[in-house]
């Protein structure tokens, strides 16, 4: 089925578009993730800056001693002329250059429209644009070996995708292929790591990356890199949501950089085959969209880089990595808002001025994706406990810690009440026999269960044996805590149902609840988890997380690899660990989640 961007239809068929971007990072701050320990086990890169002894992120070439390129404009506080068109414009970014300035010429050639009639019933045809590219970014980063194809390339600089798409773009993605030396060394580093991707980097890695996908899409048969893409495709990718006439009928743009317009507008011809869409250019980028007329109005005005909120955002990274997202949240939302409700219309008034931005990004260690929500409110109620799993045993698997389940209870009970109700009788019948037979007030004494703060531990030692070292670890008053969990134990016996064994320690401002007394001592004690490298790598800044999650999978791969052969059993060995943590405040939230590999 043909995808056609007035039908909404979605294609069948692989994407028809080789694609391939670059650019350098911005500065990056000294603290955050990028200021952690340092992992001196990690292999030597010869004469790439970076690698070797594995310095700390923030001196890696592309995070902190990123060197100026004179043509990159900068964010801050734009000037562009009232119609619409570049003027002087001056940029400034804290943490990058200060007081650099530049002057760019804004220009647009004349649109082309390139209609054809749609293919005919049956036939396999080409794609939508917008279908295309996300279904290629897909391959890009997830699928088979296709992503270990972008380290062979070389430093990019210049104009970036958001410099050309308009200024009103409500939602981006930017993918560069073509990262700074560091990120292209951990992704070679990373490639050879697992038997899919081994060897697979060619000396092009945007010919590599077409010939995997013509090898699946017939619609490439009578394509040739070499003459019809490789002379005028560029680096760089950009798409862009763009509020449309109706709020379900949004527009959407692409950005394609490229190096010779002439051969661009014949190679996306060829490409794109009987689809119907407009071809505009603006410095350096081919800008398509289903029509000429839209393809025109999105390649002249003011961009989306010079849109201060998503300059700040940006701004706020750790880097931009191989793939960057941002969001306009609560204008987004605000295209829909006819079709919401007076209740979520009330929910949806905490994010109306909310965006969200993020990352994805690699070490040769491992993958990170970044992301932080900024400009919401009521977010939380004063400061959140920390969930620092740092001082847990350092035989520990796994864990889960979360801050404010106690907040996060009381102000939505009435709402967790109306999902009951939905739920069936049997939820319902629950909650009452634990208010009524338990003596449970509800939500003020299952806040103080829940507490400040609740940590979830499992302990390698005994995971094969007949009794596991389970453990939960509560912030909270506890003697009112234990005095309720006597009360629900109670409750259990009265019912005539067997209650479970559980051991309980309580400490200064903490109970400990586990499978033994052991373990329940044990975690009530401070431990030796933020000594381990493999935990401090997962979770970069332990003492300062509001949640976090952790499991180390060298500790429990025996109870999985066992089942396993091959080449699966090779590429899951790869794998080290995985480590979730952010924070959160009345406004604003962060996260970085990691997967380590060996």
């Amino acid at each position: 089925m043909r995808y056609r961007w007035n039908e909404g239809q979605q294609p069948e068929n692989p994407p028809t578009m080789p694609l391939q971007g670059g650019q350098p990072y911005p500065s990056q701050p000294q603290s955050g993730p990028y200021g952690q320990p340092q992992y001196g086990q990690q292999p030597d890169y010869g004469q790439q800056p970076g690698y070797g002894q594995q310095p700390q992120y923030g001196q890696q070439p592309g995070y902190g001693q990123q060197p100026q390129y004179g043509q990159q404009p900068q964010y801050g506080q734009p000037q562009y002329d009232q119609a619409g068109q570049y003027g002087q414009q001056g940029y400034q970014q804290q943490g990058y250059q200060q007081g650099y300035q530049q002057q760019q010429q804004g220009w647009q050639q004349e649109p082309v429209d390139f209609g054809a009639p749609a293919a005919p019933p049956g036939r396999k045809g080409g794609k939508g644009w917008i279908i295309a590219i996300a279904a290629a970014l897909a391959v890009v980063l997830f699928g088979g070996g296709a992503y270990a194809l972008v380290a062979s390339g070389v430093l990019g600089t210049g104009t970036q995708p958001h410099e050309v798409l308009p200024g009103n773009t409500v939602g981006y993605l930017r993918l560069d292929l073509n990262p700074d030396a560091g990120q292209k060394a951990a992704l070679l580093a990373l490639s050879n790591k697992f038997t899919v991707t081994k060897g697979k980097v060619g000396e092009d890695p945007r010919k590599s990356l077409f010939d995997a996908m013509k090898a699946e899409s017939e619609d490439l048969k009578d394509v040739d890199y070499a003459k019809d893409v490789e002379p005028w495709l560029g680096d760089r990718l950009g798409m862009a949501v763009i509020p449309g006439a109706t709020p379900d009928q949004p527009g959407f743009a692409v950005a394609v950089e490229v190096k010779d317009e002439e051969q661009a507008k014949a190679g996306i011809a060829k490409l794109m085959k009987e689809e119907k869409y407009g071809l505009a250019f603006r410095d350096g980028y081919a800008i398509l969209s289903d029509t000429s007329e839209n393809a025109a109005k999105y390649a002249t005005g003011p961009t989306l880089a010079e849109n201060a909120a998503f300059g700040e955002d940006f701004a706020s990274l750790d880097g931009e990595g191989i793939m960057s997202f941002w969001a306009d949240l609560g204008k987004i939302v605000s295209m829909a808002k006819d079709q919401l409700t007076p209740e979520q219309q009330a929910q949806i008034d905490k994010i109306k001025n909310a965006r969200f931005v993020g990352a994805l990004r690699f070490d040769s260690a491992f993958a990170e994706l970044t992301g932080r929500l900024r400009g919401a409110e009521q977010l939380t109620e004063g400061e959140l406990a920390g969930a620092d799993l740092s001082k847990l045993p350092a035989s520990t698997a796994g864990a889960l810690s979360i801050s404010g389940l106690d907040q996060a209870i009381t102000k939505a009970w009435a709402d967790l009440e109306k999902s009951m109700g939905m739920g069936g009788p049997e939820v319902q019948q629950f909650v009452e026999q634990m208010k009524q037979q338990a003596g449970i007030a509800i939500p003020g004494d299952l806040a103080t269960l829940l507490g400040k703060n609740l940590t979830l531990a499992v302990d390698s030692e005994g995971l094969d044996g007949d009794q596991p070292k389970i453990g939960v670890k509560l912030q909270t008053d506890p003697a009112k805590a234990q005095a309720l969990i006597d009360k629900i134990m109670q409750s259990f016996s009265s019912s005539g149902q067997p209650a479970p064994q559980i051991a309980k320690v309580p400490g200064d401002g903490v109970l400990t609840l586990a499978t033994s007394e052991d373990y329940a001592k044990k975690l009530n004690e401070e431990g030796a988890l933020g000594d381990s490298e493999t935990f401090t790598t997962a979770i970069p800044d332990a003492g300062n997380a509001n949640f976090a999650l952790f499991v180390d999978l060298d500790k429990i791969e025996k109870f999985y690899l066992p089942n396993m052969q091959g080449d699966e059993k090779a590429n899951v060995q790869v794998l080290r660990a995985v480590g979730l943590s952010g924070t959160q405040t009345a406004g604003e939230a962060s996260f970085s989640l990691r997967v380590l590999f060996n």
